[in-house]
């Protein structure tokens, strides 16, 4: 795929859990383009997935971060500083809700299965700027991952829909805190595709079938297409496009 150069750009990568991921597509994306990456696994049961991939990216640094345990998220920033000095653009995709909570009618949500929700898949992109802002003397790029969930009922979606809303709101939000300084806050919308956090969705297979049929290029997207599109969000040549939710769905979401 055509590329949008990185070249000398220092990214953090937030979020592979496998060669399925969002993350991954975006990860190979960014590599290819010149950046130099940083990439974190959830914890050591996950650890032996990424860490090939990784190796694979080149990547300059590999390390736990699983946001609910304190402290892990700036260790992270915190060797990024000391091996960098310097962040150029960070991608968080990451989200998670209990799945008695997620399989379950939103009226039902118990509220410690909300918080969860709301802190893994939303709150934790707060705290990705917060550590990221000081490293970004140059301006940059913070970009999350987000679903047409979060604005239309979606079947099965239940709990996450709310979320993604919030997470869509508090990206608009951190692009007015952090324009004047040069950092662009962004969320990809890719359709539905197969990855190990959508796995946790009930009849997830009828949603991508539903999803292909409706969109009006009749097909799924892939991967490597959202990591060109995130490739791009994050190169200077969108260096002025900031506070989006930008649709990667082959067109899914213009059809009512």
């Amino acid at each position: 795929m055509t590329t949008f150069s990185l070249a000398g750009k220092k990214g953090l990568v937030i979020g592979i859990a496998n060669d399925q991921s969002i993350a991954w597509g975006c990860a190979q994306q960014f590599r290819e383009a010149g950046a130099d990456l940083a990439v974190s696994y959830l914890n050591e049961k996950a650890k032996p997935y990424v860490a090939p991939l990784a190796e694979r990216l080149d990547a300059d640094l590999l390390g736990p971060c699983d946001v609910r345990q304190s402290g892990q998220m700036r260790a992270v920033f915190d060797a990024v500083k000391e091996k960098w000095g310097k962040l150029d653009f960070v991608l968080h995709s990451i989200a998670f809700a209990p799945k008695e909570d997620l399989h379950g009618r939103v009226v039902d949500c118990s509220r410690d299965g909300f918080a969860q929700a709301m802190d893994v898949s939303c709150h934790s992109f707060i705290r990705v700027a917060q550590y990221a802002e000081p490293l970004m003397t140059d301006g940059g790029s913070l970009l999350t991952v987000s679903f047409y969930g979060s604005e239309k009922v979606v079947t099965d979606y239940n709990i996450m829909g709310p979320v993604k809303a919030a997470l869509e709101s508090v990206t608009r939000y951190m692009a007015a805190d952090l324009g004047e300084k040069g950092i662009r806050v962004n969320a990809l919308s890719p359709g539905p595709l197969k990855t190990r956090a959508a796995s946790g969705i009930q009849r997830f297979d009828a949603l991508m079938e539903k999803a292909a049929e409706r969109a009006p290029q009749h097909t799924l997207v892939t991967i490597e297409e959202i990591g060109a599109y995130a490739n791009f969000l994050v190169s200077d040549g969108a260096r002025t496009v900031t506070g989006g939710v930008h649709y990667v769905d082959a067109g899914y979401n213009i059809i009512g």
